[in-house]
C-alpha cells in the first residue's frame, strides 16, 4: 500500500491481517475470523456483497448495543453511492471507528472494482477491532488502517487523495484536512459527518470550505439514539482555489 511516506518512526498499523507496533505483531487472519474463502456466499447480487453486507449490519448491531457512534444505514447508503459514482484510486477515511463507515465505502470499492481505503483511527482497540471486521468481509487486502491522531497521521501521507471522509472529533475536522490538504487532487469529494448535529464544533471547517468551494449540505433521518436527523457536508475542492 505504502501511502505513508518515510522518515521517522511510523505509528501503529493494521496493514490488513496484522497489528503491527513497535514491541509487538498481532496475527488477524480472515480465517480466524470467517469464512476462509473470500468471497463466499449464497445470497444478494453478488457472494462478496453478501458477505460484506452481513458484517456491515452485524457492526451497526454491536455498535447500536454499545453505543460507539456511526453513520447509520441512510448516510451509509448514500456514502456507497458517492463513491460509486467517484470511482476514486484512493480514499481516506478519519475515524475508523468499528469500521462500518469504512465497509460501506470498500463495498462501493469492490462494485467499481478498483481502489484503496487509509483509515486512521485514534483508538487502538477500536483500530484492531474494525481490522478484524474487515477480515471478516473479505476486504483486508483493500484497507490499510493505522493508529493515531488523524491531524497528525495525515502529514506524512504520501500520493493523491481522491475522496476523503471526514467522521472524527468535530473540533479535529479542519486539522485533519489540513493535514491532507496538499494531497487532495483536484476535483476530490470530501464528505464530513454530522455536519448537523455538530455544525458548531466544526464551524472553523465549515466555514472554510463553504467560502472556497462547491459544498452542499445533506440532511437525513437517521433515527439513531443519538441524532432523529443529521446531516452530511459534500464539498468538491479544487486546488485553484485552495
Amino acid at each position: 500500500m505504502g501511502r505513508v511516506s518515510e522518515g521517522g518512526e511510523a505509528p501503529p498499523v493494521f496493514r490488513g491481517r496484522a497489528l503491527l507496533t513497535r514491541k509487538s505483531k498481532i496475527r488477524v487472519s480472515e480465517k480466524e475470523n470467517g469464512s476462509s474463502e473470500p468471497g463466499r456466499g449464497t445470497m444478494g447480487k453478488g457472494p462478496r456483497e453478501t458477505r460484506i453486507d452481513t458484517v456491515i449490519a452485524g457492526v451497526e448491531r454491536r455498535c447500536l448495543a454499545r453505543g460507539v457512534y456511526m453513520i447509520g444505514p441512510e448516510k451509509g447508503l448514500f456514502l456507497r453511492g458517492l463513491v460509486e459514482r467517484a470511482r476514486p484510486g484512493f480514499v481516506v477515511e478519519c475515524g475508523t471507528a468499528l469500521g462500518y463507515s469504512g465497509l460501506h465505502i470498500l463495498s462501493a470499492l469492490q462494485s467499481i472494482g478498483k481502489g484503496m481505503l487509509f483509515t486512521v483511527e485514534i483508538d487502538p482497540i477500536r483500530a484492531r477491532e474494525a481490522g478484524k471486521n474487515f477480515c471478516r468481509a473479505g476486504v483486508s487486502k483493500l484497507v490499510e488502517v493505522m493508529v493515531g491522531d488523524a491531524a497528525e497521521v495525515l502529514k506524512g501521507i504520501a500520493g493523491s487523495v481522491d475522496f476523503l471522509l471526514l467522521d472524527n472529533n468535530f473540533e479535529n475536522y479542519y486539522k485533519s484536512f489540513l493535514a491532507v490538504r496538499r494531497r487532495l487532487a483536484d476535483g476530490a469529494l470530501i464528505v464530513a459527518d454530522n455536519a448537523g448535529i455538530g455544525a458548531s464544533a466544526m464551524a472553523d471547517y465549515l466555514g472554510h470550505v463553504r467560502s472556497r468551494f462547491t459544498s452542499e449540505l445533506r440532511w437525513f433521518d437517521t433515527a439513531l439514539p443519538w441524532a432523529d436527523r443529521d446531516a452530511m457536508e459534500v464539498t468538491v475542492f479544487k486546488t485553484i482555489s485552495a
